[in-house]
């Protein structure tokens, strides 16, 4: 057994099941305790945590996820680090992989469906890339599909924040080779537009059901990226728009310089396609390949907000919006390295002396970042932490008597004054700030206003809060004096395709609307798409062919997960679905059909695995003509990282046998079992005996 299954750690997080293996790290389903929710534990692989470098990437990993807020990007509640043991706490998903989600699609997704998806994948990128951190590993394997339609990008095993220093030094990390831009195959100098080209292979997939690029090795993929250019989708579906495959293109440019500048550059035409499919874009494919000589090093801000937000998608340009590459200096290209995802290229020839200070100034600034992490997240080892409250907005005395301050006795500091536009004596700002976790009795400083900007028609003016995440946007309005708890802020949910779940869609009043007279504010907050009701049918009685048929028209996702004996139906023929005829589902929900084999026989032959020797066979009816009567069992499936295991199930010594495949996503299955008397039921995964079961058929 797991040596972490049922282990409570820092006294607040329980260790459920294993649910995952990683590279670095096992990942763990677990209970935290002091919030009474389930969370995603990634463990640091033992045989790893002795290594340093090992230890260094781990907790770059979870520094870099901990900044990310986003309803597409996978949430990182909690990291811990101590001598024993260290390790991430993450929102636990409920979903499967893009790359799963394609595969039971058939390994092709509809152009609409494709586009909903991509738009998710370029709104997360654009969230990270403004914060500084590249992704490096974008792959349809890293990003989940839950059950409501939306994608969370996960796994930033390899992100790295992106300081000057680091451009400086040009170490890069190769992820999966499918997926890799050419200038991650060549080891070169990488900004955000890699992870562009990434989203890029990631569409093309989805449209068109097959990679870009195939070869016999890693390095002859690798190869392709660099100097090849893929069959354009239409070639392969002419159903594809136009535009679609001009947008894919375009984020597949061997050249950065043709490539979107910006994530929000291709989010731009992603929504203007989304409004009219048959727009043109201005793209030639020339455009894809890399001009002559090789790149030359480049620094570019491409990932860093200022930069980021300014590009437009077409259009007239300013001449800022044009990229200039410093004057080439010719060095020698060296193949990928694609069998390791840790390597590291840093750039040949010239002095060392930079790269060493470099390394120093890294180094000083990880020990920094270590720090202060220990002292904001942990205070110390067994202590009860507590959430800080924010208290902008407020006035010194209205800080101390919150209830949050109180229940933790946090001690409000005054830090000093700044010039703002909030009235006189009101909190600016405060450290630590609101959301992190902090030790009982710790100190909150907190900035003062000096009321220096301070006019009433600015300070009663209504914000711009469109877009933005409601939590923001209540934050925003509880320091102009509107709240919920207060009767005079109104939330009101609706459903939205353009705007992402609980963020803002609108507001009454508008922006820059004067508040003075306003007794009551509005959001209108987004709920996500609308799933239409999908009304379940019985599908009983129909061949399997017209029950996947009848499913998929309906906007259901067929499923079906084995055969079972039924004196009913006959043979061939769907016996038992998942979901009751009339029942109203949301679209896209998977439903499980299982197809019957007839009456069940009096007896069966062998059984098709053979029992452990350990195993004692229970005794048989003496009449082999007794009636067989049904029992189901639920049999958990194994959690130890197959993606499928083949169940098989006997009854007694040869009673009844029965032998299926399954995806192991399904976490548990019934199965009906036949028999008569009491027998021993054994389960067994891949031929091995997995639970024994006594079971009175009488």
């Amino acid at each position: 057994m797991d040596q972490y299954i049922g282990k409570l750690l820092d006294n607040r997080y329980e260790i459920l099941e294993r649910i995952g293996i990683g590279g670095m790290a096992v990942v763990y389903k677990g209970r935290d305790h002091r919030l009474n929710r389930l969370v995603a534990i990634k463990i640091l692989k033992e045989e790893l945590a002795q290594d340093a470098e090992f230890r260094r990437r781990f907790h770059d990993e979870s520094q870099a996820v901990a900044m990310l807020s986003h309803p597409n990007i996978m949430a990182v509640y909690d990291v811990s680090h101590s001598a024993e043991l260290d390790y991430i706490v993450m929102e636990l998903l409920d979903g499967i992989t893009l790359k799963q989600y394609m595969q039971k699609k058939g390994g092709k997704l509809a152009w609409r469906e494709a586009l909903h998806f991509i738009t998710q994948i370029m709104k997360a990128l654009s969230h990270a890339h403004s914060r500084g951190i590249i992704h490096r590993d974008i792959k349809p394997h890293n990003i989940m599909v839950l059950r409501d339609g939306s994608l969370k990008v996960a796994d930033f095993g390899i992100a790295r924040l992106t300081s000057a220093a680091q451009a400086t030094l040009t170490q890069e990390a190769l992820g999966s080779v499918h997926y890799i831009s050419p200038e991650q195959a060549r080891g070169s100098h990488i900004d955000a537009r890699s992870d562009i080209y990434s989203a890029g292979v990631v569409l093309y997939e989805m449209i068109t059901g097959r990679l870009p690029y195939e070869g016999d090795s890693p390095v002859a993929v690798a190869i392709q990226h660099i100097n090849s250019i893929p069959l354009s989708p239409r070639e392969i579906d002419p159903e594809i728009p136009e535009a679609l495959e001009a947008i894919t293109m375009k984020a597949m440019a061997s050249d950065v310089n043709q490539r979107y500048i910006s994530a929000d550059a291709m989010l731009a035409d992603l929504e203007e396609f989304r409004k009219n499919p048959s727009i043109n874009f201005d793209y030639t494919p020339a455009d894809l390949l890399i001009s002559e000589g090789d790149e030359p090093t480049q620094i570019l801000g491409a990932n860093t907000p200022h930069t980021v937000r300014t590009q437009p998608a077409h259009g007239a340009r300013s001449p800022e919006d044009t990229y200039v590459s410093p004057a080439p200096h010719p060095r020698k290209s060296r193949p990928a390295r694609v069998e390791d995802d840790y390597d590291d290229y840093p750039e040949r020839g010239g002095s060392r002396l930079p790269i060493i200070l470099a390394i120093v100034a890294v180094a000083v600034f990880v020990a920094g970042i270590g720090v202060f992490l220990w002292v904001s997240f942990f205070g110390g080892a067994g202590e009860t932490l507590y959430a800080v409250p924010s208290l902008l907005g407020k006035t010194l005395e209205e800080a101390r008597a919150d209830a949050s301050v109180v229940s933790a006795n946090f001690q409000i500091v005054e830090g000093g004054e700044t010039d703002s536009n909030r009235p006189v004596g009101q909190i600016v700002s405060q450290d630590p700030v609101e959301g992190r976790n902090a030790a009982a009795g710790a100190t909150i400083t907190v900035i003062l206003s000096n009321g220096s900007g301070y006019t009433d028609e600015e300070a009663r003016q209504m914000p711009d809060l469109v877009e933005q995440d409601v939590r923001l946007a209540v934050s925003s309005l509880a320091a102009l004096g509107y709240s919920e708890e207060a009767g005079n802020l109104v939330i009101q949910k609706e459903y939205s395709e353009d705007i992402a779940k609980d963020h803002v869609i609108s507001t009454v009043p508008t922006k820059d609307t004067d508040l003075t007279d306003v007794a009551q504010v509005t959001l209108v907050v987004s709920d996500g798409e609308e799933t239409l009701p999908v009304t379940v049918i019985s599908f009983l009685d129909m061949t399997e062919e017209d029950a996947r048929k009848a499913a998929t028209d309906l906007g259901l996702d067929p499923v079906f997960e084995g055969s079972e004996y039924s004196s009913e139906y006959e043979e061939g023929d769907v016996c038992w679905q998942s979901i009751a005829n009339n029942t109203q589902v949301a679209e896209g929900t998977t439903i499980r059909f299982r197809v019957s084999l007839g009456p069940a026989p009096a007896a069966t032959p062998s059984p098709s695995v053979e029992p452990s020797p350990e195993a004692t066979p229970a005794p048989t009816p003496d009449d082999g003509e007794t009636e067989l009567k049904p029992y189901t069992i639920n049999v958990n499936l194994p959690r130890d990282g197959r993606e499928s295991v083949q169940v098989s199930v006997t009854v007694g010594n040869g009673q009844y046998s029965y032998s299926n495949t399954y995806d192991t996503i399904m976490q548990s299955i019934p199965i009906t079992v036949y028999g008569s008397g009491t027998q021993e039921i054994r389960v067994y995964f891949d031929g091995e005996l997995a639970e024994t079961t006594t079971y009175d058929f009488g």
